[in-house]
């Protein structure tokens, strides 16, 4: 540390000279930890920038909440929560069987003023027939047979927050008209009981019918429905925002190896090909059922997909653009066929700058192993232009 010397008329005793020992040590010390608080706060002020940087990727990353993607589609959806968010008017979400409807919903109430409140979650298709209005507005004691207490029902149990309602068009005709008071009046009773209560609730409505014919058919009341619409949001399937795929994927990855204790596997650019080819006619939800699949199966190596054969494989082409999986109505000739897979196998090797095998290789890219990419090639003639 350096040197620590003292200058005296007197002969040093050997008292002396342990005390003078314990001062250089505690000095020696005091330099010590000087230099290490600099070189602490040296290494604070990197990682306070760093964290800075961090924090606003994470708030990018989470700009759509628990809505994975960065799609057009999904921006969409994001502004329209931002502006019905904050005030409490009624939400109609509509969009196919497993768009993610439920977190469009759990999104809004996070956004709201009644965050901090309860969201009650109905699966009204779910409540048995005869049900309906005890789960809805709770009972009295003795009210039917085996009420042997009494019961809070789901509105009583969202007070001063939010009520999500799924599958809203499976409620019965004859309770419409009692969730139509709720909606205008703010008020409701118990099954069994007499006493008004006040309902401080924000309804969320979701279905996957067209409520709008379904009126027109008289099977669900109009002017519930209209009630229901001041705010529609509808959700786009998958098929209509595959740039989101890669992201949802890895998503349900990481989602898929912490619940499982898998190991974790790679995701390929061929996976994700292969993923964006297909209609996925169940959207997210079968997305994720196919990814838990693929990754108890891989265990740890590359995913592969067990998924229908694909109308057209979106490859890219040799100008850098991907097909468009229109089916082809005419039917080719065997060497039309063959030229096709010439020009695909050909644009595939461009794509991948002649690499064949290993991460991101053209064998990868057409999910096929490296000596099978090399037979093909030699029976088609295709070398590594010099």
């Amino acid at each position: 540390m350096g040197v620590y010397a003292i200058f005296a008329r007197v002969n040093a005793t050997k008292d002396r000279l342990a005390w003078q020992q314990i001062f250089s040590n505690h000095f020696g010390a005091a330099i010590a930890i000087a230099r290490a608080f600099e070189e602490i706060q040296k290494l604070k002020a990197e990682l306070e920038q760093q964290n800075a940087y961090l924090k606003e990727e994470v708030i990018e990353a989470k700009a759509f909440g628990d809505l994975v993607g960065q799609s057009a589609a999904l921006r969409q959806i994001s502004s329209q929560i931002d502006l019905v968010a904050p005030t409490d008017a009624s939400v109609l979400i509509l969009g196919e069987t497993g768009t993610g409807k439920e977190l469009v919903a759990h999104e809004i109430h996070r956004r709201s003023r009644r965050k901090d409140k309860p969201l009650i979650h109905v699966n009204c298709a779910s409540v048995p027939k005869d049900l309906y209005e005890s789960e809805f507005f709770g009972h009295a004691r003795g009210a039917f047979t085996g009420a042997v207490k009494d019961r809070a029902g789901r509105f009583e149990a969202a007070e001063g927050g939010t009520i999500f309602l799924d599958e809203i068009g499976e409620v019965p005709l004859e309770l419409q008209s009692k969730l139509l008071r709720v909606l205008q009046e703010k008020c409701y009773e118990r099954v069994g009981e007499d006493r008004t209560r006040h309902a401080d609730v924000r309804i969320i409505a979701a279905t996957n019918r067209d409520l709008k014919q379904e009126a027109a058919a008289g099977r669900f009341r109009e002017d519930l429905y209209y009630r229901l619409n001041v705010f529609p949001l509808q959700v786009a399937p998958l098929r209509e925002r595959r740039e989101d795929i890669p992201l949802l994927a890895q998503h349900f990855i990481n989602l898929s190896v912490k619940e499982m204790g898998c190991a974790k596997p790679r995701l390929t650019r061929a996976g994700i090909i292969r993923l964006q080819s297909y209609d996925w006619p169940g959207n997210i939800r079968e997305l994720r059922n196919v990814i838990e699949r693929a990754v108890i199966i891989s265990r740890g190596r590359a995913l592969a997909f067990d998924l229908p054969a694909a109308e057209a494989a979106l490859v890219p082409t040799r100008r850098g653009h991907t097909s468009s999986g229109r089916r082809r109505t005419g039917i080719s000739h065997e060497t039309e066929l063959q030229r096709r897979e010439r020009e695909n196998l050909l644009a595939v090797l461009e794509k991948a700058n002649w690499k064949i095998k290993g991460a991101d290789g053209a064998a990868e890219l057409l999910g096929v192993n490296s000596a099978t990419l090399l037979s093909r090639m030699r029976k088609m003639g295709l070398k590594r232009p010099t």
